[in-house]
């Protein structure tokens, strides 16, 4: 691979950002075709596993920053395949509820664990600073595109206290 250092430094930080993100989901898209999931399915898993209130597919859309109509499809997809059911609208919920199956249960931990290996793979040689840096950094572009997209960023997980850590079964 090239070095990407560019006479721009802004071209220099888009095309690092670009291909190590690219670089990376392929990594993830591999390992995880070894476990019979897709990045997306596994994140949609992990979601109805762990999400602290009633999953909805517009809930899933937010967690995953996708497209409602792609989350739709995927669901689509995932529901055909036995991982997820969707429980339609009924008296006292105006919404449909996504649950997970117990063969989407059974794939969801080998999933969490590409990831798991994936992410502590990659961070392994960060110290706490170094990563609490890079947070700063990513959480930082992550509000100026979403502000762009005109998209209000959640404060929160719903049902989940302001104060508390979104908390995921690691």
């Amino acid at each position: 691979m090239y070095n990407m250092d560019f006479v721009d430094p802004t071209m220099t930080t888009y095309t690092l950002l670009r291909q190590t993100w690219t670089v990376v989901s392929k990594i993830a898209e591999t390992k995880l075709a070894k476990v019979g999931l897709t990045p997306e399915k596994a994140a949609v898993l992990w979601a109805c596993r762990d999400y602290p209130g009633i999953l909805t597919p517009a809930e899933i859309s937010r967690l995953v920053a996708r497209e409602a109509q792609s989350i739709a499809g995927l669901l689509n997809r995932m529901e055909k395949e036995g991982l997820v059911k969707r429980v339609p609208k009924r008296k006292g919920r105006p919404y449909t509820e996504i649950r997970l199956t117990s063969r989407g249960e059974e794939l969801c931990d080998p999933g969490i664990e590409v990831f798991k290996g994936l992410v502590q793979g990659l961070t392994s040689d960060m110290s706490p600073e170094e990563r609490e840096k890079f947070h700063d950094i990513l959480n930082k572009l992550r509000l100026k595109v979403l502000d762009q997209l005109h998209i209000e960023p959640e404060d929160q997980v719903k049902g989940l206290p302001a104060e508390k850590p979104i908390m995921l079964k690691w």
